[in-house]
């Protein structure tokens, strides 16, 4: 039986490498679809969870992922000989950046040298971890190809940008647009018909390098527009106005216009990244990515100007941050999720801890602070949030802007408050003991 008919009558076996926010999400929908799901990771904790019918991720629900285990659909091995027994394999890995901001290619690698030494004919691979042009044709199609079976006709090899967004609750894997770019053209016909089955609608690309960048251009778009918001904001501090409401009166606009909002800096694995994966192409080819350069400066630079918020704040009420009580709300990189990867909210913790403040710190989501934007030792943990801490702290800083704050509450205890999500708006009115970003 051919791979095309396999996956026409979903007995073919989808195998997914990377069981974290981009892996489990990917395996739900191809197991709702009525395909039999292989999970690959190193962490035994996720494999653990998945084969006791349990989800991890919040935009997955436990409840699916036991039905999928009672029906036996999914299943979760650390044993990556099992790749040995899947049709398709989506690697789902992550791809951070290393010490000296270049691309940190080695899961991408060590998950493609596991799929080449069981390469098999027929086999549908797909690279899903964002990465910059040109890595599916020059780093792993030549890894495959090793075993002596030819692109294109032996096997199939295709790259398709994941575009999850936690906490979405419009879109999600089923309903996002998912873009295909093969090696050839019936790697990118074959990669699309397995993705039409589990997601709505696929928009296949020329190549595999026209895919990556797809993905680069969308993170690169938010960055540079964020970036801009944020220095429009310094510049409206500097000019004594209010960036919300000149924000807000620019949103009136029906055309020629989207709305970005300032904020303490980029956070999660992919905006604050993905763009310098490709400046750092270009520089291979002697090309400086100016917007890009500019946008990673303004932006890695707002924890910094949060922290002098907070100094300046203080000393209107004859304090300085050196011995200030100091607790902060929010650690994870947006609202209503538990992701601190990358989140800005870790500078501010410690630039405020550098400059000699008593900090800690409040989020639902996060228990546990761990260091290196949210992959290193533990750095502190969440502590209450009562009204007596409120009171105790001489700075409220609002860091992530959870829904499940009661920021009525919050300014009514807390002495002073520096909103940097100008999250105290939405209670509809101006506090004398809030100054916001």
């Amino acid at each position: 039986m051919t791979l095309r008919d396999k996956i026409e009558n979903r007995t073919a076996v989808v195998g997914i490498i990377g069981l974290g926010y981009v892996g489990l999400p990917l395996a739900n929908e191809f197991a709702k679809a009525g395909f039999h799901v292989l999970g690959f990771d190193l962490a035994k904790g996720k494999v653990d969870a998945v084969n006791r019918g349990e989800s991890y991720i919040p935009d997955v629900p436990t409840a699916d992922i036991a039905a999928h285990r009672k029906a036996g659909l999914i299943e979760a091995t650390t044993d990556f000989d099992r790749l040995a027994e899947v049709d398709t394999v989506s690697i789902c890995v992550p791809t951070p950046l290393s010490k000296t901001k270049d691309p940190d290619m080695s899961y991408v690698e060590n998950a493609s040298q596991a799929v080449a030494k069981r390469l098999h004919e027929g086999m549908l691979v797909i690279l899903e971890s964002t990465t910059y042009p040109g890595t599916t044709e020059e780093l792993i199609e030549p890894m495959l190809s090793k075993s002596g079976l030819k692109v294109g006709v032996n096997y199939f090899l295709a790259f398709s940008p994941e575009r999850v967004d936690p906490g979405n609750p419009k879109y999600g894997v089923h309903n996002t647009p998912k873009v295909v770019g093969g090696h050839t053209a019936a790697c990118t016909e074959m990669a699309s018909l397995l993705y039409s089955k589990p997601i709505e609608r696929i928009f296949p690309v020329s190549s595999t390098a026209a895919a990556e960048m797809v993905k680069l251009l969308e993170n690169t778009f938010r960055s540079v527009n964020i970036g801009l918001v944020n220095e429009v904001a310094i510049m409206c501090e500097k000019l004594k106005l209010d960036v919300w409401e000149v924000i807000a009166a620019a949103s009136t606009k029906p055309f020629g216009y989207m709305t970005f909002h300032p904020g303490p800096g980029l956070g999660g694995h992919c905006i604050p990244i993905d763009p310098l994966y490709l400046s750092w192409k270009l520089r291979t080819l002697n090309y400086k990515a100016r917007f890009i350069d500019l946008a990673a400066e303004v932006n890695t630079g707002m924890p910094d100007y949060v922290v002098e918020l907070v100094a300046r704040a203080l000393n209107q009420r004859e304090k300085s941050v050196k011995g200030s009580n100091v607790l902060v709300l929010g650690m994870a990189y947006k609202k209503d999720i538990d992701d601190a990867r990358e989140s800005p909210a870790i500078d501010v913790f410690r630039l405020l801890e550098q400059r000699g403040a008593k900090v800690c710190y409040h989020d639902p989501y996060i228990p546990v602070l761990h260091g290196e934007h949210g992959h290193g030792e533990p750095l502190a943990k969440s502590v209450p949030l009562t009204d007596e801490l409120l009171k105790w702290a001489d700075c409220v800083v609002i860091a992530t802007d959870h829904s499940s704050f009661d920021y009525q509450r919050i300014v009514d205890n807390a002495r002073l408050v520096v909103d940097s999500r100008n999250a105290v708006a939405r209670l509809g009115k101006k506090f004398p003991n809030v100054v916001r970003l």
